[in-house]
């Protein structure tokens, strides 16, 4: 039995990640701090016998006796409230968090796949975005703590795949939802579906002509789990290229929801990208992957999502008190 390690696995993605490799007949061994996890994401797998978990932070030492087979690192803040919030930490963990386990994936032996984002492009000129772009990255603006961290974590994997010789796996990950999103984490499907339950109006930053792609939370963890499979150790975007302006979002929640959605208008936020949309020509060519979930099939799986959630969550808007990471 093969055993994976799953850094950041209370998390929205890698809670996804323990289901798939447990799915697979995976010892799964997962690994959160929980600075913005949340152990309901994986509570259901705590009794399971081929699952452990370990409450510890990735930027300092890890040692562990168990054979490993694979890594996979999703340990980060996500989404801009939390980067913006803990900045220090994401700049840490996208530099010594990453360090540590490609040493530990030097000890072991094992293939180690890193989660690089589609934020690494900054705000692209190229357009879509291919693997070869190097990307328009301001490194001292505000969103620069997790655009570059992102890109430090590229550049010490491929340095340890070079040097070392070790298996490496780079995913550039554009945007995902899904279920066990956090309705507060500022990602605009949340945060627009979380408004709509409470009767709010959506909050629209700019005049939302601004695109992104979405990609089912499905889709992404089978692309992501053929990438690690594959013998591909160059960067490869997994995401939907299927390109909409958040105008045109707000209007397809509205449908899901089935009421008319009032709307506010705010200042776009500074670094904030004008488009973003994956080419993935590569994941079809070498993965065989393209995604088979509809826009508007993932956004009724997540509406039932969170409208199931306990009242408490859905009126909690207040983010987490953040003061005690701020050493």
């Amino acid at each position: 039995m093969k055993t994976v390690l799953i850094t950041g696995a209370a998390g929205f993605l890698g809670s996804h990640l323990c289901d798939r490799f447990i799915d697979e007949n995976f010892r799964v061994i997962g690994m959160d701090n929980l600075i913005t996890g949340d152990l309901q994401n994986i509570l259901h797998l705590l009794e399971h016998p081929r699952f452990t978990f370990y409450n510890h932070d990735v930027t300092q030492y890890i040692s562990m006796d168990e054979d490993i087979d694979y890594i996979l690192h999703f340990a980060s803040p996500a989404s801009p409230i939390d980067y913006l919030k803990i900045p220090i930490q994401t700049l840490k963990v996208g530099a010594m968090g990453t360090h540590n386990l490609l040493g530990l994936a030097k000890a072991k032996k094992a293939r180690i796949l890193i989660a690089s984002t589609s934020e690494i492009y900054g705000d692209p000129l190229e357009h879509p975005q291919h693997e070869s772009y190097h990307g328009n990255v301001s490194s001292i603006g505000p969103r620069g703590v997790y655009d570059e961290a992102k890109r430090y974590m590229e550049a010490i994997t491929m340095a340890y795949h070079r040097f070392h010789g070790i298996e490496t796996r780079i995913v550039r990950i554009f945007n995902t939802f899904g279920p066990r999103m956090r309705l507060n984490d500022g990602r605009v499907i949340p945060a627009f579906i979380g408004q709509a339950l409470r009767d709010e109006p959506l909050t629209l930053f700019g005049d939302g002509s601004q695109t992104r792609s979405f990609c089912y939370i499905e889709d992404q963890v089978e692309g992501i789990y053929r990438l690690l499979m594959s013998d591909y150790h160059l960067p490869v975007n997994i995401g939907n290229p299927e390109e909409i302006t958040i105008n045109q979002l707000a209007n397809e929640i509205s449908d899901v929801i089935g009421k008319p959605l009032e709307i506010i208008t705010h200042k776009l936020p500074e670094g904030d990208p004008v488009k973003r949309k994956p080419d993935i020509s590569k994941a079809k060519e070498i993965l065989d992957w393209e995604p088979q979930i509809s826009r508007e099939e993932g956004l009724q799986k997540t509406y039932a999502y969170f409208k199931n959630l306990p009242k408490e969550k859905l009126w909690n808007t207040e983010h987490r008190n953040f003061e005690r990471y701020y050493k």
